[in-house]
């Protein structure tokens, strides 16, 4: 039975790299033209990961349709827990495209302080130096988009967040704004004056804003940068 949808087929392959250039004809997308992290989160690896913490935390991967990461933290006022990879291994080019994407939810949506996106390698996540990221404030249900680059930042309020409610949040840095998006649609723009320089650490956070734990869920999450030179 038809679903109303057709397949365009190229049996031969399609490609973006350029003529002339040793991967012209692979047969797919040059997987080199970016660099990108993608996890949906059907595996977590602790050891790909820093996690700061106060208190006793729990990362583990939960029972849900596309895979789940659960970060819950203790259950003081303030308790931190903040995963980061490894190594800051992004950076923002100015003039080159770069992408981010997370689908989340947090079960407090009042309670909860959230950083989520690119930031510097920090033990201290709720105060960025540097970073084009999204933040919520404990006490406050809005979710803003930011772009800070040595401790001078712009803001935009992206969207209200809701209990147990999954969210997908992006941004686009086109090479002279940076577009912010919620749920598949564009919804805001941030200038890119304070654009950071410094290298950035894919960064997932959250505190409590009363003494009660707070999980937040992500299913999946993706960060990609335009290389300065398709020929490195």
């Amino acid at each position: 039975m038809s679903n109303g949808y057709s397949t365009t087929l190229y049996p031969n392959g399609v490609s973006n790299a350029p003529v002339g250039s040793v991967l012209q004809t692979f047969s797919a997308p040059d997987p080199t033209i970016n660099h990108t992290y993608f996890n949906d989160f059907d595996v977590y690896t602790s050891g790909d990961w820093t996690n700061t913490a106060t208190g006793s935390v729990t990362n583990a991967i939960v029972a849900g349709d596309g895979g789940w990461l659960s970060l819950l933290n203790s259950a003081s006022n303030a308790d931190l827990n903040s995963l980061q990879l490894k190594v800051a291994t992004f950076a923002i080019t100015a003039g080159k495209e770069a992408w981010f994407k997370c689908r989340l939810k947090t079960s407090s949506a009042t309670n909860a302080a959230l950083i989520v996106g690119l930031i510097q390698t920090t033990t201290t996540p709720l105060t960025v130096t540097n970073g084009v990221y999204f933040s919520k404030a404990a006490a406050s249900t809005t979710l803003t988009a930011k772009v800070t680059g040595s401790s001078t930042t712009s803001t935009v309020t992206a969207a209200t967040m809701v209990d147990d409610t999954f969210i997908t949040i992006g941004w686009h840095y086109n090479g002279s704004l940076v577009q912010i998006y919620i749920n598949g649609n564009r919804v805001a723009s941030l200038p890119v004056t304070n654009l950071p320089s410094s290298a950035l650490n894919l960064t997932i956070a959250e505190s409590n804003g009363t003494a009660a734990a707070i999980t937040t869920t992500v299913d999946y999450i993706l960060c990609s940068t335009e290389r300065p030179s398709t020929s490195q």
